[in-house]
């Protein structure tokens, strides 16, 4: 049997936590098992051994991976719509869309590791990767002193919901109501 080769074990070890990224924030993390996760590879789980001590370790590697994907993903729409509160709004539009509910292996961390860090005793380094991915977040949605924290945690809410109520109409309602809400508080009429 040959050896891995280093350059191999560096690429192996990244599409494990890419993948673990996806299916954890797509399944939970105890909705896939080592097995599941390196068959879903091409590799043994006898490999994942070799990468990682266990796998709560690979947990704390998959949320700091997908939290990096979320800040490519924000500075992307700084890029994309000119000024910050554009970008901000555009944010909000794509958060509390169907696209964003109907495919959470691709979807917001914060939204997609909520329940296990809820439901899980976890060691300090998943919970805080977890705390600082959302910090950064709601520090990029900050809009006043509040630092962004409630509409992080509007957004994520409603998001939750909308996909526990998947193919109802309550939903669809989920997701427009919330967006309303949140325009409005963003965008509030004036006095006369």
């Amino acid at each position: 049997m040959s050896r891995v080769s280093q350059a191999q074990a560096l690429e192996n070890r990244r599409r494990a936590v890419t993948s673990a990224s996806k299916l954890f924030r797509e399944r939970g993390v105890n909705g896939i098992s080592v097995a599941d996760l390196m068959k879903s590879i091409g590799l043994t789980t006898g490999g994942f051994y070799k990468q990682f001590p266990s796998k709560e370790a690979l947990v704390a590697e998959a949320a700091q991976a997908a939290f990096g994907d979320l800040d490519v993903l924000l500075a992307g729409f700084d890029a994309d719509h000119g000024d910050h509160d554009t970008a901000r709004a555009a944010l909000v539009d794509f958060y509390l869309s169907a696209e964003h509910r109907d495919q959470p292996g691709t979807g917001c961390p914060t939204a997609g590791f909520a329940g296990d860090m809820a439901r899980e005793p976890t060691a300090g380094d998943v919970r805080e990767t977890y705390a600082a991915g959302v910090q950064d977040f709601a520090a990029w949605m900050s809009t006043d002193a509040n630092g962004g924290l409630p509409v992080v945690a509007t957004l994520v809410g409603a998001i939750l919901l909308a996909r526990a109520t998947a193919g109802t109409e309550l939903s669809e309602k989920i997701l427009e109501s919330t967006h309303k809400a949140l325009t409005a508080s963003q965008n509030p009429e004036p006095e006369s």
